[in-house]
């Protein structure tokens, strides 16, 4: 299948991330989201982290026009209709994505391969919204999408093995490294970092500052960002709803630490909130 046009669903930090990472790429991407603040957000971010690579001298002044000149920005769902693949980055809500993926399938024609961004929730779920489950795939890009260099991608029940190449070939094409995952929740990475990260959780309800875990795993486990700087970096309540995911489907020991659930209401979510286990 050839690739000429993407389109991302989701304006938000992951959304606009992979619609940056598509353009530089040279694909023309369509960004939508529900209304003119959100895109014009989403636009604005990608617009912030060219700059910053023509102030490093990663690429020239006149490359980062180039490349902006490739994206559309848009709030309405039907511009998904002229793309060859979706890619949906909205909230992790299952109820949410089933919704966009059945409207989703109802505009674009046939051939459009719809993927999901998820970090969790079953792809296999998400396609039984639409008539084409052999066509729903996930390709789970990273934050930040720009930097990071691996997608998940994972095969529901249904997706096709030519699904799963298309996939795997358009993310080497956009400079990342694919590998496959099975449709289970967390799928690889969550499912591993998130149980660490959850009990990093608990070891601060213990009486442990989030600062010196923090640097005792930098120190003693040569991990870049402590699991605090990560979480507020990531969601508190990405990690929440992660976790809450994993506790459903695989029982009471994936069950979230209580501070996580007291956090998200009170909206203290880490960096999009400027508060969370450290203030910004």
């Amino acid at each position: 299948m050839e690739i000429k046009k993407i389109c991302v669903v989701g304006a938000g930090a992951m959304g606009s991330g992979i619609a940056q990472v598509a353009v530089q790429a040279g694909y023309p991407t369509a960004i939508i989201d529900i209304n003119t603040e959100l895109v014009e957000k989403g636009t604005a971010a990608i617009v912030r982290q060219l700059s910053r690579m023509v102030e490093k001298g990663k690429i020239q002044a006149g490359e980062k026009e180039r490349i902006f000149a490739l994206l559309h920005q848009d709030t309405e769902l039907s511009t998904a209709a002229g793309a060859d693949i979706v890619i949906e980055a909205v909230p992790e809500d299952l109820a949410l994505k089933r919704r966009v993926f059945l409207e989703l399938d109802r505009l674009c024609p046939d051939e459009t391969v719809l993927a999901t961004n998820t970090s969790s929730l079953s792809i296999s779920a998400i396609a039984s919204a639409t008539r084409r489950p052999a066509k729903v795939v996930g390709m789970h890009f990273f934050n930040p999408a720009p930097v990071m260099r691996l997608v998940e991608v994972v095969k529901g029940r249904m997706t096709s093995p030519e699904t799963v190449a298309t996939i795997k070939k358009l993310a080497e094409s956009m400079g990342k490294t694919p590998v496959e995952t099975i449709d289970y929740a967390g799928f690889i990475v969550s499912r591993l970092l998130d149980v660490m990260l959850n009990e990093a959780v608990y070891c601060m309800m213990d009486g442990n500052r989030p600062e010196d875990i923090d640097n005792a795993m930098k120190l003693g486990c040569n991990h870049p960002m402590g699991p605090f700087e990560l979480i507020d970096l990531m969601g508190v309540d990405v990690l929440f709803n992660v976790m809450e995911t994993l506790r459903r489907e695989m029982g009471d020991k994936y069950r979230p630490a209580p501070l996580l659930g007291k956090m998200v209401d009170s909206g203290h979510l880490g960096r999009k909130t400027k508060k969370g286990f450290y203030e910004y």
